[in-house]
């Protein structure tokens, strides 16, 4: 099949960026495979209005990119079926570390990623999407908000995305795998209700600067008030002391670093005189003071059903529940 090309005057794209698109998309979809011949300059300009600069500029990027080769007898051909994928991150940690190596673990050697991390600015994270438009196969997307998704995003072709960890589309249009913040979390509370009620109060250490979904916060005030324990919700936990009865659920790591200094200073035990719960498993919860309990989705599970979307280009829509690991600190 020969490769055509139309220009979408309405696009917010270049001419240049929606002939790279359109080539791209060419690859990823089958139009044109390894091997295949690309129009001459001369041919594409003519037929499509472009100029013989822009569809040279075009075809010079997809040629560094190594998407293209040439000869100078026989023209541009592909040369060789590849697959580029962004993956959109909100920041670093351990658990997406986990998350992106089980992802990229899955992936045939053919697909290139490139990794980017939007910090949770939007600003950022706008002008990455932006700049993304047109350059990709595929993009993974870690959205900033838990209860909608950002206008940018529906730039990307819906049938290329996948919105991860947060941010739950209302419509099927857009494919997911997200967390479940409220009933399963809700479910790990429950599991954990015999040993929670052994302490004199349980306290929720939920920083107003959290990306954390706030809905957590009502959960835990349901969970608590249903079961008639005494509770309190601590924006800041630094500078506070730490007591003996008390049981904690953080959501934060430097939290988590506070907690378990000021028991080792006090000379306060995990898991009998305080006791500890962390949101989202790293293999460093397993180790450090014996062991922190923690309620947490399976992040390599995460990435890796992230990568079977990526190749198989079938959409799922999939809230994953996490689940409540027992350790020494509870």
């Amino acid at each position: 099949m020969e490769f055509t090309f139309k220009l979408d005057e309405s696009s917010s794209q270049t001419k240049m960026q929606q002939l790279i698109h359109a080539i791209n998309e060419a690859i990823s979809s089958g139009v044109l495979n390894e091997g295949d011949f690309l129009p001459s300059v001369n041919k594409l300009s003519r037929e499509s209005g472009l100029s013989r600069d822009t569809v040279f500029k075009a075809y010079t990027t997809l040629k560094q990119r190594s998407v293209i080769s040439s000869t100078p007898t026989k023209g541009y051909f592909v040369s060789h079926e590849s697959f580029k994928v962004m993956v959109l991150l909100d920041d670093f940690s351990a658990f997406k570390e986990q998350l992106y190596t089980s992802f990229r673990t899955i992936l045939p050697e053919n697909y290139t990623v490139d990794l980017l991390f939007h910090h949770y600015n939007p600003d950022v994270f706008e002008q990455l999407i932006l700049n993304s438009l047109g350059r990709y196969s595929m993009y993974v997307v870690m959205n900033i908000q838990n209860d909608r998704i950002e206008k940018v995003v529906r730039k990307i072709d819906p049938n290329k995305l996948l919105i991860l960890d947060m941010g739950k589309p209302a419509d099927r249009e857009i494919a997911y795998i997200v967390q479940d913040f409220e009933q399963a979390f809700y479910n790990c509370l429950q599991q954990g209700l015999e040993r929670i009620a052994t302490y004199d109060e349980f306290n929720m250490v939920f920083p107003e600067s959290t990306p954390h979904p706030r809905v957590a916060i009502d959960t835990f005030k349901g969970f608590c008030q249903e079961n008639k324990l005494k509770h309190a919700v601590i924006s800041r936990i630094k500078n506070k002391s730490i007591e003996r009865g008390q049981a904690y659920l953080v959501i934060k790591e430097d939290d988590l670093v506070y907690i378990i200094k000021s028991c080792k200073r006090q000379g306060l035990v995990l898991g009998k005189d305080v006791g500890l719960i962390s949101y989202n498993d790293s293999p460093m919860k397993e180790i450090v003071g014996n062991g922190i309990t923690v309620i947490s989705v399976d992040f390599e599970e995460m990435g890796r059903k992230a990568a079977h979307f990526v190749g198989n280009k079938q959409k799922v829509f999939e809230t994953l529940p996490p689940k409540l690991i027992w350790r020494d600190s509870l």
